[in-house]
């Protein structure tokens, strides 16, 4: 089984020769994941499977074996389509970006966004190549130099280096990967991403409801974001604090819960310009989702708070589940300073000042304070 350029190179005649038995040619279908069924119907057959490079480096390899157990099958990688265009340009792989775009949206590039920041990229088809150069454009790094590796194997590797600019209405042949030296034209520094927590405001959608940048970096540092977690994020407003969690870490998912239809959309909006597809969105009240409670292992509360769902959360929540929760009003302060008393945790009020112009001269303008429950349910708690 193989896609038809892989089944392009071979001699079937020579093959069932050499192999003394007839061999069965498959074409794998388009899109990739319809092949997983044909081949799962082979199962105590033996079947050799195509793919290009090294499977388990963005490749198939995962997305089969995820199916089969351990003794059922082996793999022959070869030079990833990373290593043979890293060693074509001369690039350290240990420096070097790499993402596999053929399976995600462009935007997923944002992140890795920055001048000087060298990127590979593998895309989806020839067409790929422009859409990723509007994308740089429209980002701020027009001038960014792009080597294209077209009908890339591991006996080809030549490439043409052409600026994103330069790229409109050009067509390559599949399979494509790009290496992507940025160069950013001075625009695009609103659109690079700090590495720590707390983006710019700017950088999200929103309708003022929003845990502002500060806030926000406190309230990571809070959630504290493990390798494989999942986040719930309740009353979610613009989904900024579901959205930066899972930029943290690849591994990272998260839920998002939202009554209102124009924030639904609002948060839809922001997980697309981030390029994040596998965020979880649900639009209604957290009481007709409970059950999504004890499938996470961190709950955040910014908003809605009420001793209902204080109770509700916390009566779910997991064995070692953490629960943070963002008190603004006095009423809510009040109900997090009660359920301190009865759980325990930690309480913080975090007060925050700007400096503002009064008349000629300036002083102190104080924000609304924030208080700050955080908890982690042990043993002892779980029964309470």
């Amino acid at each position: 089984m193989a896609p038809p350029r892989h089944l392009a190179h071979l001699n079937t005649d020579t093959l069932s020769v050499s192999l003394k038995q007839d061999v069965t040619i498959i074409d794998w279908p388009v899109p990739y994941d319809n092949g997983i069924s044909q081949l799962l119907a082979l199962r105590g057959q033996q079947v050799v499977v195509l793919a290009s490079g090294d499977p388990f480096h963005y490749g198939a390899g995962a997305s089969i074996t995820r199916h089969l157990d351990a003794g059922e099958w082996q793999s022959f990688p070869l030079p990833s389509s990373f290593s043979m265009i890293a060693s074509a340009l001369g690039w350290p792989l240990e420096t070097t970006q790499q993402i596999g775009l053929h399976a995600k949206p462009i935007q997923a590039l944002r992140p890795l966004l920055g001048n000087g920041v060298r990127i590979i990229a593998l895309l989806r088809d020839g067409d790929a190549v422009c859409a990723l150069a509007l994308y740089l454009a429209e980002q701020g790094y027009s001038d960014s130099l792009c080597h294209i590796f077209s009908k890339l194997t591991a006996s080809k590797n030549s490439f043409v280096s052409i600026s994103a600019k330069q790229l409109s209405g050009q067509t390559f042949d599949a399979p494509v990967a790009v290496g992507i030296d940025l160069i950013s034209d001075g625009l695009g520094i609103d659109a690079e991403m700090p590495l720590a927590s707390g983006k710019p405001d700017s950088q999200f959608i929103h309708d003022g409801q929003i845990t502002k940048q500060l806030i926000r970096a406190m309230s990571l540092s809070a959630l504290a974001p493990r390798p494989n977690q999942h986040l719930l994020d309740i009353g979610s407003g613009s989904g900024s604090i579901a959205i930066e969690w899972m930029l943290t870490h690849p591994s990272l998912t998260a839920t998002a819960i939202e009554i209102r239809d124009d924030r639904v959309e609002t948060i839809s909006a922001n997980a697309r310009q981030f390029g994040l597809n596998k965020l979880t969105l649900i639009k209604g009240d957290i009481a007709a989702h409970s059950e999504e409670i004890q499938h996470a292992d961190t709950v955040f509360i910014g908003g809605g708070l009420d001793d209902g769902l204080i109770q509700t959360v916390w009566q779910r929540l997991k064995t070692g589940g953490r629960l943070v929760i963002n008190a603004v009003t006095a009423e809510s302060e009040a109900l997090v300073i009660s359920a301190h008393n009865r759980f325990g945790g930690t309480v913080t009020k975090i007060e925050l000042s700007d400096l503002a112009p009064i008349g000629r001269k300036h002083g102190w303008k104080s924000r609304y304070p924030i208080v700050q429950w955080v908890i982690v349910k042990d043993n002892d708690e779980a029964g309470t």
